[in-house]
């Protein structure tokens, strides 16, 4: 059976904790940012867990780093 590709575009924007779990960076930090409070802008810098509904869907775009 021939191997699985990889999304090149899940690749570069997920990535796994040790823990199994799907990291992900926040979306609409750059776009339309003047409107956005500091704090909202600064909060989005941070890292988001993806949930569990949407994990599975990226894990199996991603197989090899699974």
């Amino acid at each position: 059976m021939p191997k699985q590709k990889s999304h090149s575009g899940t690749k570069k924007r997920f990535w796994l904790t040790a823990t199994g779990k799907v990291k992900a960076p926040h979306g609409g930090k750059n776009h339309k940012a003047e409107t956005k409070n500091r704090k909202r802008k600064r909060n989005l810098r941070q890292n988001t867990i993806v949930s569990s509904a949407r994990e599975s869907v990226v894990k199996s775009m991603i197989p090899y780093k699974a």
